[in-house]
């Protein structure tokens, strides 16, 4: 296992990701990366930026705090209630986009259910009908099925955390929202941070949900890509170039947690030392 249990995983790399990447890259720099500038040069390519980065933004932010509560509540639950909480936690994960998408349409779209409840309350359809379609209706729902994600992946911090800290800290007279905010905070932020990075660019880069939600009205990048290689598109190196573009924001994003994360452990082992 030491010496060959690590092929696996390289070959599924070599296979899915340096296979792909090498496939993109002479594409996208033929004609010395003319393809680059054309894609600069579209005028909907900023806005698409902006949006995608907004839609990962506040999908990531939403699925960290509330995955981030749903994981203390699983640390704190004994063991035969918790394998059943995390059995529900477990099922978003297994619809498909397009099940997510419906499911959002029925309850919060023009006819929706939900719209139609708060309508009976003075609230105007309209305007809560067409929330959804918008880039922060489209973070909600990608948020549905990114905060199991979130609070799967905390709940092994929570549940491990060590609170001899926090209670030396009452001990010494701090209040339970100092002792929390001095002692576990800086404890589980940078996993809060790193998993918040990860959904974010999970929401930056998907499209399915996105296609079956608001097809093609809303402008982000996934959906600016599939366009440049549906049946209309026809200029290759500028969807090359695109998703060269839209995997670098996604490396950035995560990198962002990534940098937290290993300054964390690195302190922490300066410290034990």
């Amino acid at each position: 296992m030491r010496r060959f249990g690590a092929w696996p995983a390289w070959v599924f790399m070599a296979l899915f990701f340096a296979a792909p990447l090498a496939a993109l890259l002479p594409e996208a720099f033929a004609d010395g990366g003319s393809a680059f500038g054309r894609l600069f040069g579209q005028p909907l390519f900023l806005g698409a930026l902006r949006n995608t980065l907004l839609l990962g933004l506040a999908a990531g932010t939403v699925s960290a705090v509330v995955g981030t509560c749903i994981a203390i509540e699983l640390a704190r639950q004994p063991a035969h209630r918790r394998q059943w909480m995390m059995t529900l936690l477990g099922l978003p994960l297994a619809f498909s986009g397009l099940v997510i998408a419906y499911g959002f349409i029925l309850a919060f779209g023009r006819a929706g259910f939900v719209t139609q409840l708060l309508a009976g309350l003075g609230a105007d359809p309209a305007v809560i009908g067409s929330w959804i379609y918008s880039v922060t209706g489209l973070g909600f729902a990608y948020a549905y099925y990114l905060i199991p994600r979130v609070a799967l992946s905390l709940y092994p911090v929570f549940a491990n955390l060590d609170l001899r800290p926090a209670l030396a800290a009452r001990t010494l007279g701090a209040s339970r929202a100092r002792a929390f905010w001095d002692t576990v905070v800086p404890e589980v932020a940078p996993s809060v941070l790193a998993s918040g990075c990860i959904v974010a660019a999970l929401a930056m880069g998907t499209y399915g949900t996105a296609l079956a939600l608001v097809g093609t009205q809303l402008n982000i990048l996934p959906l600016m890509l599939l366009a440049q290689v549906s049946d209309g598109g026809s200029d290759f190196p500028v969807a090359s170039a695109l998703s060269l573009v839209l995997m670098v924001v996604c490396v950035i994003v995560m990198g962002v947690g990534d940098v937290v994360t290993r300054r964390r452990e690195r302190g922490a082992v300066g410290a034990g030392h």
